[in-house]
């Protein structure tokens, strides 16, 4: 049986908070549009099942490509996407 390791757990722990800020981001920018998520799918040219999956906490599948897409549609950079206060205050984990 294998083990995880403290280091894979801290890895583990820091991507789940990630994948959270990233869907807080996309929510948070969906209100303020005023827009929901599969209408923020229909924007950036994704289906609405990638959208819905990246919000599913269960899943929370979230690629860097899918983010640059829904950016596109949003029309605002990755840069504007990532420079908030909760990204910010993402500490790093791994030194």
């Amino acid at each position: 049986m294998n083990k995880t390791t403290p280091f894979e757990m801290v890895l583990l722990y820091v991507i789940c908070m990630v994948k959270d800020a990233v869907v807080q981001r996309f929510l948070q920018l969906c209100e303020e549009r005023n827009i929901r998520p599969n209408e923020l799918a229909t924007l950036s040219g994704v289906t609405p099942s990638t959208v819905y999956s990246m919000l599913n906490e269960k899943r929370r599948d979230v690629s860097i490509v899918t983010i640059k897409k829904l950016c596109d549609g949003l029309d605002i950079s990755l840069a504007e996407f990532f420079n908030t206060p909760e990204f910010a205050s993402l500490e790093q984990e791994i030194k």
